[in-house]
């Protein structure tokens, strides 16, 4: 009796059913999240994309004199409106705007300051207009959340507390004279 079971045993052990579905099992899963990864990517992409065109456009404004009032809060609704791909951009997105010597053109060290969406205080940023000729670096954050967090294509991206990733933009210029 007991060799009898044994011989089903090895029997359906050395059958060959079922293996094409173990490799679809290890396959499946691998392409899925290259698909996955593929889509993130071309989001973050687009919306980056979107988001330096709008500074940019915003800017020329700026550089011209087009713009009456310098605060945060107005370049930050310019800068918005201009990227619509943007979800509550109002509440994620941090605009510096600050001179550059031209003695040494020494770059701001500091990263970008961005939205914490896990604290309540937010940071401030500061908005300094420059004069007439002056070299002025103007630089935007932006938090996204990921549309697949599985993926891992963002894991080696600053995050903030709720996971979102950090988008950057900046621009040189020098203001016209006036």
């Amino acid at each position: 009796m007991i060799r009898r079971a044994l011989a089903r045993l090895f029997r359906r052990a050395r059958a060959e059913d079922g293996t094409a579905t173990i490799e679809f099992v290890i396959v499946v899963p691998i392409v899925i999240t290259i698909f996955m990864a593929s889509v993130e990517a071309g989001f973050y992409m687009a919306k980056h994309v979107m988001m330096e065109r709008g500074l940019d456009m915003v800017i020329r404004d700026v550089r011209l004199g087009r713009v009456a009032s310098l605060d945060h809060d107005d370049l930050r609704d310019m800068i918005c409106d201009a990227t619509p791909i943007l979800a509550d951009c109002e509440n994620i997105l941090k605009v510096e705007m600050q001179p550059v010597s031209t003695t040494s053109f020494s770059m701001p060290n500091a990263p970008t300051t961005c939205v914490d969406r896990g604290e309540e205080v937010q940071p401030m940023t500061q908005i300094i207009p420059g004069g007439s000729n002056e070299f002025m670096i103007v630089r935007i954050c932006a938090v996204q959340d990921p549309i697949f967090p599985s993926t891992g294509i963002g894991l080696h991206m600053r995050a903030d507390a709720r996971g979102g990733y950090q988008m950057t933009a900046s621009s040189l210029f020098v203001n016209e004279p006036r």
